[in-house]
């Protein structure tokens, strides 16, 4: 089984080096059950050590690897690593976040866990989750994804955990479909893929909220309420008023690691 995980990074010295470590040191006891795997580095126009850093580890694990890109956000990273990761043969190919929340024994679930599914999707609202963060966020959390299942009609529970596993066909068919949205690129990833017919699977997990994260819960839930409703509006009969929407206050500037 080969396996690509993509981690998209701006800025990130802080934690790449541990990220990288620990996930290299649990994957490698997973090669004794067929796990063939490699980690990409999406390095997004970052401007501290995070490059510096990745080449050390990579050093000591030639699994690992970067690619430069310019700033275009982690949407343009997660597809840019997705097209690499496709031209390397792989037959699952993920992305987990570079901050460590999701650790590497629950990546390892996703992998474990997919079966026969097309995707496996780490879930926090899962009963046997472990999650620890704060009670703001789990308000945040569970907002957002009522409004998802309300606006778009979808069954899951958590779509924004930044941790994904797919088949290599489910990506081929992300990038023929690519979405538009930055702050909604979860959601519109899975609609886009259930409308397909790929099936898609919610796995349990462990997620720590980091002390550090540059998330900002005052403006961030805006624009991603936006992004909910432009998706929602262009899948609709009422695709002419994406326009209209365009100039309401959407573009809020934000500025956000990775």
């Amino acid at each position: 089984m080969k396996v690509s995980i993509v981690i998209p990074a701006r800025n990130e010295e802080r934690r790449i080096g541990r990220t990288l470590s620990e996930y290299s040191e649990y994957l490698e006891k997973a090669k004794k059950d067929g796990i063939d795997y490699e980690i990409l580095v999406m390095v997004n126009n970052t401007t501290d050590n995070t490059r510096e850093i990745i080449k050390e580890v990579m050093r000591k694990n030639k699994r690992i690897g970067y690619i430069d890109l310019p700033g275009r956000g982690k949407r343009y990273a997660i597809l840019e690593g997705f097209k690499e990761s496709l031209n390397r043969k792989n037959e699952f190919i993920g992305f987990v976040d570079a901050d460590m929340a999701t650790p590497p024994e629950s990546f390892y679930e996703l992998i474990k866990g997919i079966g026969e599914h097309d995707a496996s999707i780490a879930s926090r609202a899962h009963p046997k989750s472990v999650v620890n963060t704060s009670w703001k966020r789990k308000i945040f959390s569970k907002g957002f994804n009522f409004g998802v299942r309300s606006t778009l009609q979808m069954p899951y529970k958590d779509t924004q955990c930044g941790a994904k596993l797919f088949r290599r066909e489910a990506v081929e068919n992300i990038l023929r479909n690519p979405p538009y949205s930055q702050w909604a690129f979860d959601v519109e990833i899975l609609y886009n893929l259930r409308k397909a017919g790929f099936r898609i699977k919610e796995i349990p997990t462990i997620w720590n909220d980091q002390a550090d994260s540059t998330l900002s819960l005052k403006k961030v839930p805006i624009q991603m309420f936006f992004s909910v409703i432009r998706l929602n509006l262009l899948r609709s009969p009422l695709k002419h008023l994406v326009r209209l929407y365009d100039k309401m206050p959407e573009r809020v500037k934000i500025h956000h690691a990775g």
